[in-house]
């Protein structure tokens, strides 16, 4: 799973559609850009809560992702913790790759 995840990751970042970290993604989700979140397998329960919680409140569907170092390493930065995917097309295969993250009860 990771491995098309990341590869998919890395296509969007060279064509511009993805958002790296939690500010970024934050804001893309508000102004109406993201169409889903990649969160690391690891990210920090703050990082989680602060971009799940915007993200479902807009129906913007969450997948999770490889660890936040794999993450980086593949998009060519430190950890990674969060990323927002903008295109439809990237976003509908990441979400055939990976399994949506469930939400909090």
């Amino acid at each position: 799973m990771s491995g098309g995840v990341l590869g998919l990751l890395g296509l969007g970042l060279r064509a511009g559609h993805v958002v790296i970290g939690v500010d970024g993604v934050r804001r893309s989700i508000q102004s109406g850009q993201v169409r889903c979140v990649v969160f690391a397998s690891d990210a920090s329960p703050r990082a989680v809560e602060k971009v799940m919680r915007l993200a479902q409140a807009q129906g913007v569907p969450l997948v999770q992702g490889p660890t936040a170092d794999e993450m980086g390493r593949q998009l060519g930065r430190p950890p990674v913790m969060v990323v927002g995917v903008r295109d439809r097309a990237l976003a509908v295969g990441l979400g055939r790759l990976a399994r949506e993250v469930p939400e909090e009860e």
